[in-house]
């Protein structure tokens, strides 16, 4: 089968985190929209929004099967008052619309989706006003804002599913020097993590001592893991953004059983954190 659609192609480790977004997003709908106030109206509106949402559909890389993207998927889920999917890409905000007609409470946005997720979309979502949101956060590489991520966080009415792309991280951001780091690479990362303390993450400083040509003593640094990492973006995730609520990631891996990106968890609440892990649990391996 060819790909005239020019769909993403997807492994089956992007399979497996739309899975936990499709459970997740289930509870989430079910739960809120049951909540009711002493007169039996709804206590809750809520919300599905899709930070990078692509097309809408995706092919599988093995199978060359059709798979429904996170958008087909939000929006087949009940519960769920208005969507609102943001896309840069012309071709796939065109597919989105195709997908989107029929449903008047669907929203389609062209554009950086850091600016219009704060901008325009975090605002619809006050707490005080019992609105609630689900955000999905899927990006190709180090392309968030922590502005955006900080911002759900201390909203306290946004819940956040997080692609930690860390082969990305990997590939143009891990550099014992930032020097060596190239100019967009140090950038994003940056931008990412919200300051440069990344770097000190990455690269402990090491027992080691070493010395320059003119004799004097410098010292060395060892590389981190990954597990490192992550760890420290979790614990900014809690006491930086103000989520209550961050279990430990799944670590998505390939097919060759590389780590592509770790999937993150963040919200407000215990019974969310506890559906969260339940599910995840499935998919640590």
């Amino acid at each position: 089968m060819n790909n005239p659609d020019g769909l993403d192609e997807i492994g089956q480790w992007s399979v497996d985190k739309l899975r936990i977004l499709q459970a997740y997003s289930k509870e989430y709908a079910a739960i809120l929209s049951n909540q009711r106030t002493n007169t039996g109206a709804r206590l809750f509106k809520t919300g599905y929004i899709d930070g990078f949402a692509g097309a809408g559909k995706h092919l599988h890389k093995s199978s060359r099967e059709e798979i429904p993207g996170s958008p087909a998927i939000a929006l087949a889920t009940p519960g769920f008052d208005e969507f609102h999917f943001v896309d840069l890409d012309d071709a796939r905000v065109g597919q989105l619309q195709a997908l989107c007609r029929g449903h008047a409470n669907a929203h389609v946005y062209s554009g950086d989706c850091n600016a219009i997720l704060l901008d325009t979309i975090f605002p619809k979502f006050p707490f005080k006003q019992y609105r609630r949101a689900l955000c999905f956060i899927d990006p190709y590489g180090m392309h968030v804002d922590w502005k955006v991520l900080e911002a759900a966080g201390k909203s306290g009415s946004i819940e956040i599913f997080l692609n930690f792309p860390v082969a990305d991280i990997n590939r143009n951001a891990k550099r014992a020097r930032l020097e060596d780091i190239s100019p967009d690479g140090r950038a994003r990362m940056t931008r990412l993590w919200g300051n440069e303390d990344w770097h000190a993450v990455m690269f402990k400083p090491s027992p080691q001592m070493a010395f320059d040509l003119g004799g004097g003593a410098m010292t060395e640094t060892e590389k981190t893991g990954n597990d490192t990492l992550v760890e420290a973006f979790r614990e900014r995730l809690k006491t930086v953004a103000g989520f209550k609520f961050v279990p430990h990631p799944v670590a998505m891996k390939n097919s060759i059983g590389a780590i592509v990106y770790y999937l993150f968890f963040a919200g407000h609440n215990e019974t969310g954190e506890r559906i969260a892990k339940h599910i995840m649990k499935k998919y640590r391996r």
